[in-house]
């Protein structure tokens, strides 16, 4: 397994993450833990969650999927530093707001921390901007969690351009540690927010780059062909909005990849996100061993020039 430095943290991982959103909501904790398995199993090391996974769930607080990291931390045979758990901070928990005030932040990071088990978070990312909150106030909390030991490194989620450059320029005014690490939404038929200025800054700045929505809640898996392939689904209304012309060829394009290499969709879609080069890794959820299986595979996959432009055209 090749992996890979996310920015200037100092941490290595594979060039997929997997991503924990789907625990405790489509994946019940003996599926999880089978999963976590099979993941750490087969190489790859880095796990995303967040604290508000999944309270979007009737009959859930949040917290859900950490809480079952936490429990296969503790079961599992893997030792805690061949393992980087990614979760974030910021989304409203019930007090009401997106907050990235020090003093949430500082609570927030306990609870995190008990629920997942364990004395520290390798990366701890800021999940959402708060307009209400300057830059300063959230990294200097950020700053005082990595001198307690309490996280390794941090960063943020969903900024664009010009605001992940203000919180550059408000970290070197107080002297403070910038973001290491940006998470944006990004894939084959979402790549507006990303491309360009945003990907060019991280790019420039050495900034960790793990996407995430990469497979376009499932659309890039090529099992949503149609309206009514989306019915009933968990995911259904997530997908249906792909289902336009663009949406078309890029399931078109990915037909044809995949009958060259015999490659599944999914495993293509991902593979094109790895061969980006201002990208690290991108995240990916699975609900089943076979599922899973598919998406590693993306790890050894080596798209031709020829693949990445077709493919680069039929989602621009």
């Amino acid at each position: 397994m090749q992996f890979r430095s996310l920015g200037k943290t100092g941490l290595s991982i594979a060039p997929l993450v997997f991503g924990g959103n789907v625990f405790g909501w489509t994946a019940d904790e003996k599926t999880s833990f089978d999963l976590l398995d099979a993941f750490t199993g087969a190489g790859f090391n880095a796990i995303d969650t967040a604290d508000v996974y999944s309270r979007w769930v009737p009959g859930n607080e949040g917290g859900e999927s950490e809480t079952i990291i936490g429990k296969w931390l503790k079961r599992s045979a893997i030792a805690r530093d061949k393992v980087v758990i990614v979760t974030k901070v910021g989304s409203d928990m019930g007090q009401g707001r997106r907050d990235l005030r020090k003093s949430w932040i500082v609570e927030a990071v306990e609870a995190s921390l008990k629920r997942l088990q364990t004395d520290h978070i390798d990366l701890y990312l800021s999940h959402w901007p708060d307009a209400d909150t300057p830059y300063e106030e959230t990294l200097e909390a950020h700053a005082g969690l990595v001198k307690a030991g309490k996280v390794r490194a941090f960063g943020a989620s969903n900024l664009d351009a010009g605001q992940l450059q203000a919180s550059f320029e408000a970290a070197d005014k107080a002297g403070l540690p910038r973001y290491a690490v940006l998470q944006p939404e990004y894939n084959l038929y979402d790549r507006g927010s990303f491309e360009g200025a945003l990907a060019d800054l991280c790019r420039r700045e050495d900034i960790g780059v793990i996407t995430y929505y990469s497979l376009a809640s499932g659309f890039l898996t090529g099992k949503y062909r149609s309206k009514a392939d989306t019915e009933g689904r968990a995911r259904g209304e997530g997908v249906a909005h792909y289902l336009d012309d663009k949406g078309r060829r890029i399931l078109s394009a990915l037909d044809q990849v995949a009958a060259e290499t015999g490659a599944k969709p999914a495993e293509i879609a991902l593979a094109w996100l790895m061969a980006k080069p201002a990208v690290t890794a991108p995240i990916a959820s699975a609900t089943s061993l076979g599922q899973l299986q598919s998406l590693t595979k993306a790890a050894g996959l080596s798209l031709s020039a020829g693949q990445m432009a077709l493919l680069d055209r039929a989602g621009a």
